[in-house]
């Protein structure tokens, strides 16, 4: 199976009764996406948005029980003010139509990240979010927000730290299952497969801890063209590898 897919491929039958239980996707390339049809920056993003939707949905009518995305880093807030201003804007945007169908769709949403340096609205919006979709059961969407892998781990590590300072925790009894805990991934599976649109070949920071051992699908499409298809040929290919987990 080549590394890269190709949207001229036939798109190959996804076996339903074998898909991965979690899948990650870095949702990449809306500047690139804009910038080749003469769009500004913030027209990718209004793309992508529709995009993460639309994969969204698809995700939980196949039967995905995990779909995690890379929505914003703690990196990209060294972008320029408008185009982190307008990612803000298409998120309350986004948040607000969620509650409004939460009912109808009955997707479960968390969100993953330091939500700190957001504006209190937003703060509100992702907790109110989260809270209504706790009702509900079926695909869980994680939506990685002001998030960064290597943050991740110090926040676990000064968790962590502190509970044994407290006396909660016993440092000579760490094990890697009791450190996930303290992640914000904490009771939610490993991705089995990472999706990466765009053609990059870099994790970008993104579940370091997490994504040890998943399937890596990596393909030219950049974001914003990303479609059914492309999601359904990342299944394919998952279920034509052999995980070994470091075995043989």
């Amino acid at each position: 199976m080549a590394f890269f897919s190709r949207r001229r491929v036939q798109v190959p039958k996804v076996d339903l009764e074998d898909l991965p239980r979690h899948v990650a996707i870095i949702m990449d390339g809306n500047g690139r996406w804009a910038k080749g049809r003469g769009l500004p920056r913030k027209a990718g993003h209004a793309a992508g948005a529709e995009t993460f939707r639309t994969i969204a949905t698809f995700a939980k009518e196949l039967g995905l029980e995990y779909l995690t995305v890379y929505a914003f880093s703690t990196e990209n807030w060294k972008r320029p003010a408008d185009e982190v201003s307008s990612i803000m804007t298409l998120l309350e945007k986004y948040l607000h139509e969620a509650i409004e169908t939460m009912a109808r769709d009955k997707v479960k949403m968390a969100f993953w990240g330091d939500l700190a340096p957001l504006a209190p609205h937003l703060r509100a919006l992702c907790r109110e979010t989260e809270e209504i979709s706790k009702q509900y059961d079926g695909c869980q969407v994680n939506i990685c927000l002001n998030y960064g892998g290597r943050d991740e781990l110090v926040r676990a590590a000064k968790a962590f730290a502190l509970d044994c300072v407290e006396g909660h925790a016993d440092p000579g009894h760490l094990t890697e299952e009791a450190f996930s805990g303290y992640l914000y991934s904490a009771g939610v599976p490993a991705p089995d497969l990472v999706i990466r649109p765009s053609g990059e070949l870099r994790l970008s920071n993104f579940l370091l801890w997490q994504a040890a051992y998943a399937e890596f699908y990596v393909t030219d499409v950049l974001w914003p063209d990303f479609s059914k298809e492309d999601l359904l040929r990342a299944l394919a290919a998952y279920q034509s590898r052999s995980r070994r987990y470091g075995g043989i």
